[in-house]
């Protein structure tokens, strides 16, 4: 099995000078240390106005961040919100291959929806239809990741015409795709869709078994990939503090993960939130003694080496590719965080990493049968051939046409005519439109020709 560590950038009030500055700093140092230490994954979420709960409005930036100080450890968007609303899918694509390419081919593309209402209704996504965009957004991102040219979409959520969208990343077709589940529903479409199943749910490893079952039961009898390559994996969140001693690793970890729980809660159950007012903190701690324990569950991964190893083989037993840590809870304080991963990583990773890569090895052989089967189910979006690949004018020349035609209405390509002051811009320093037409003419001739798909 492998693991992972999880981001929320927690930040509960009050709120010191320096402080959000020394909580992404920690979070970089604890990366860092994770690499060192041989942990496989870290995952980094993105969220909107979760004040307290999470911090991490921009995690491509903490990503390539992280990048610069790793160099082996696997770097997870833990998701992208796909809705269109949030992220334009051609944006989402270019910023993936980006960090595919300044981490040398490390990225984990994790998916996801949102379901906050301070999120949702902050961007004007409308809750209803929010699958049916993430659906969308994800076919069409990993069209545009595989495809050259990407042949262009007219979309319910979103159009755009023929483009090349660049760069590509170093993973072809595309890094391995993952999308957030909560349930078994959501599990049970992953499967379908030939992607990875980021459980953000905590489930007790009996469950964890049928949960396995199923995906995999889905995967192989009913998968027809949304990607162009497909990603059967199953990760699960774990709560995370080790110590040798078991009342103090409890005294370290407990409160920041029931802390993660409270806020959750809060923020997508049963909350009421004044954005810049509410105090999320002060309201777990004057909660804390009537907190019930159903918050408390998922906490098996607070304990001793011994403790946390046997938590950690059910999972294992139970068919779980990987298992992630929440670690960054509450005010869960760095130097823990750092021990617990050191000691995790002389005392219990070693059982674990013993024979996975023959493990992967025998799983993959075991479904390969199954990918194949799937891809042919797939229906691929179109290329175009060359013949219908429609080139498009630059603005400066649509305006240099004009003027050299005295025709308003002419815009010198097959697209829109550019806007009142982009044809301002153009205008400026305009060389000669013989000469123009010259570039313009080597431009045309020398366009890469490339045979049928």
């Amino acid at each position: 099995m492998k693991f992972g560590t999880f981001y929320e950038h927690q930040f509960p009030r009050p709120w010191g000078e320096g402080d959000e500055l020394k909580l992404f700093q920690d979070a970089l140092s604890q990366v860092e240390l994770a690499d060192r230490l041989g942990i496989d994954f870290v995952w980094e979420v993105e969220h909107h106005f979760l004040e307290e709960y999470s911090h991490s409005s921009a995690p491509e930036v903490f990503l390539a961040a992280a990048s610069q100080r790793t160099r082996q450890i696997r770097l997870g968007h833990g998701i992208v919100l796909m809705p269109p609303g949030y992220n334009h899918p051609a944006r989402v694509a270019e910023r993936i291959a980006t960090l595919d390419l300044v981490s040398g081919g490390r990225v984990e593309w994790g998916t996801g929806e949102s379901a906050s209402r301070s999120e949702l209704e902050g961007y004007a996504v409308d809750p209803a239809a929010r699958r049916a965009m993430w659906r969308e957004a994800v076919e069409q991102t990993a069209n545009m990741l595989a495809m050259d040219p990407y042949p262009g979409y007219q979309g319910q959520y979103f159009s755009m015409p023929t483009r090349n969208v660049v760069p590509k990343p170093v993973q072809r077709p595309h890094p391995p795709l993952w999308v957030a589940c909560s349930n078994r529903d959501t599990i049970h479409l992953a499967a379908q869709l030939g992607i990875g199943a980021l459980t953000f749910a905590f489930v007790d490893p009996d469950e964890a078994r049928h949960w396995v079952d199923d995906y995999y039961t889905t995967f192989k009898n009913e998968c027809v990939p949304i990607g162009h390559a497909v990603n059967p994996n199953i990760a699960m969140v774990t709560s995370f503090s080790c110590h040798r001693d078991e009342a103090e690793a409890r005294r370290r970890g407990l409160d920041g993960f029931l802390f993660f729980n409270f806020a959750l809660g809060s923020f997508y159950g049963w909350g009421e939130h004044k954005p810049g007012r509410t105090d999320l903190w002060a309201a777990f701690q004057e909660a804390r003694a009537s907190i019930p324990d159903s918050m408390a569950a998922g906490s098996g991964g607070i304990g001793t080496p011994e403790q946390l190893s046997a938590h950690l083989r059910k999972f294992a037993d139970a068919g779980v590719d990987q298992t992630v840590f929440i670690q960054q809870g509450g005010k869960n304080r760095h130097e823990h965080i750092c021990e617990s991963l050191e000691l995790f990583a002389s005392d219990v990773m070693p059982e674990f990493k013993e024979g996975e890569e023959r493990r992967e090895r025998e799983k993959h052989a075991a479904l390969e049968p199954y990918v194949e089967a799937a891809f042919r189910r797939k229906e691929y979006m179109r290329a175009l051939p060359d013949s219908e690949i429609a080139p498009f004018s630059a603005y400066g020349f649509a305006v240099a046409e004009r003027s050299a035609n005295g025709a308003n209405g002419a815009n010198g390509g097959n697209e829109a005519g550019a806007p009142e002051q982009r044809a301002s811009a153009g205008r400026r320093n305009q060389p000669d439109p013989q000469v123009i037409t010259k570039l313009r003419e080597a431009v045309i001739r020398n366009r890469i020709t490339r045979p049928p798909a």
